[in-house]
């Protein structure tokens, strides 16, 4: 039996069969996209080998979920500019960047839940009046879908750091320099992505 903290073990057979060992009981890969909604940490293994595939098996319950209809949330123009960095010097901080700001809106979203729930409960008992002089849920959720397209435009600059003008400004110099160039783009995103986590920290401790 694993501790307390562990992460649950699903084993996958060759049957493509998964198996949660904490429950004795075989589950899908929407069970297991349930358990991440509530938050419950699991590794998925090979049943034979061992081997940690908890990766590929993430990624496709991703693809599942995105083949549904009406629960697209990867936009086309990200998916492409998230292919082209593969093979890229750049895909190295990219997980991190996107880990960072995944983090970012989750602290968000959370913020805001907080924030609709002191509202509804300080409306109880209230008159209209006082009702009215009291931000409104909708007033909330104009904000805080203003401060998510903010985050998100803020990410998808990060993902073209070399922006047309920059790019036929980069061609026009002797090629010796272009390295040296890179080099100066991608150590600006890596400063930007530890300004993201002090920020988080930060938020963390509000």
């Amino acid at each position: 039996m694993p501790a307390k903290d562990d992460p649950v073990i699903i084993k996958k057979y060759a049957n493509r069969r998964l198996y949660n060992t904490g429950t004795s009981t075989y589950v899908t890969l929407e069970d297991l996209a349930e358990m991440v909604r509530k938050g419950e940490d699991f590794t998925v293994q090979d049943a034979k080998t061992g081997e940690d595939i908890t990766h590929p098996v993430l990624t496709q319950i991703i693809f599942e979920l995105e083949n549904r209809e009406g629960q697209n949330m990867l936009p086309i123009p990200f998916l492409r500019q998230l292919i082209s960095f593969y093979g890229d010097q750049m895909q190295m901080v990219v997980p991190s960047f996107l880990e960072q700001s995944m983090i970012a809106f989750a602290k968000e979203q959370e913020r805001f839940r907080e924030q609709m729930k002191d509202a509804m409960v300080g409306g109880i008992g209230k008159s209209p009046m006082d009702m009215m002089k009291m931000t409104t849920p909708m007033k909330a959720i104009e904000e805080q879908t203003r401060r998510n397209i903010e985050l998100f435009q803020n990410a998808m600059r990060m993902f073209t750091p070399f922006p047309a003008a920059s790019q036929q400004a980069a061609d026009e110099e002797p090629q010796p320099d272009a390295p040296a160039a890179k080099d100066d783009d991608l150590q600006e995103l890596k400063d930007q992505i530890a300004a993201m986590q002090r920020r988080l920290d930060r938020m963390g401790k509000d």
